[in-house]
């Protein structure tokens, strides 16, 4: 069914003109200062070079040369672009393949109710992954990430493998660093887990997906691809959760997006 392995690539310089070519490619790569993209530019390269890329067999005629590669492996490795070398390789242990589908796949589900029954139904996933095990992406919503809607797959599903560094669960606990403590960590979340439910239970729509409201380990997951992709969204809704966001990272978004717009 998967026969497509796009690396691994002999060990070589990045190529220049490919790298130019990803940032152009999608607009979240084209916030960042020419420091930061340089930087990014080398830990994509380096997990191309170690990471294996596969694709469906329908996909087989689709193009995806090496710049496509490296927008994908670029938006991969912007979760951990304010980390160091060995945090960033630290994070990623548990990423061992990404596998690419056609479109949204099917899962069957279970389900448990307050009345503790269980509830079986499929559910048409865009992206999924486990302790240790691959990450699976559906082309179609891959290729609609990449911009400022606050939506990103790939972003998503990498969090959940950053959520996964200290369980083998995604808990919306992540490995946190010295200087954020777990209460901190936990209230803010806490905070934010409890008014989205609490707008959903009055009809009201969320500034976020809603999606985050349905597990903790989701709620994590959603608001890092919102923290990268639509980041004056998640500051004006949660401005607390963004500047833990930004510490946890090491990263403040939303002033790229601002120097990007002043430049236009």
């Amino acid at each position: 069914m998967i026969n497509r392995w796009l690396n691994r690539l002999t060990p070589q310089p990045l190529p220049a003109a490919e790298w130019q070519a990803a940032k152009r490619r999608v607009a979240l790569l084209a916030t960042l200062s020419e420091a930061d993209a340089e930087r990014l530019g080398q830990r994509a390269w380096h997990f191309l070079q170690h990471k294996r890329i596969t694709l469906h067999t329908e996909l087989s005629d689709t193009p995806f040369d090496l710049a496509a590669q490296l927008v994908l492996a670029g938006q991969a490795c912007l979760l951990t672009l304010g980390w160091t070398d060995a945090e960033h390789q630290e994070a990623f242990a548990n990423v061992h393949e990404i596998i690419i589908l056609p479109d949204g796949f099917s899962r069957q589900v279970e389900e448990l109710d307050e009345m503790g029954v269980v509830h079986l139904y499929n559910d048409t996933l865009a992206g999924e992954t486990s302790y240790q095990g691959p990450v699976v992406l559906s082309f179609t919503d891959l290729m609609n990430s990449g911009d400022f809607t606050g939506f990103n797959v790939l972003i998503h599903e990498l969090a959940h493998k950053l959520d996964m560094g200290n369980s083998i669960d995604t808990d919306g606990f992540p490995p946190l660093p010295r200087e954020i403590s777990a209460s901190e960590w936990h209230r803010v979340f806490t905070s934010v887990w409890d008014d989205l439910n609490q707008r959903l239970a009055r009809g009201e729509t969320p500034a976020i997906d809603d999606y985050a409201a349905s597990h903790p380990g989701e709620c994590f997951a959603v608001c890092c691809e919102v923290f990268f992709s639509a980041p004056a969204t998640l500051e004006d809704a949660y401005p607390t959760l963004y500047g833990l966001l930004c510490r946890y990272f090491n990263q403040h978004p939303l002033p790229r997006f601002t120097d990007m717009e002043s430049t236009q």
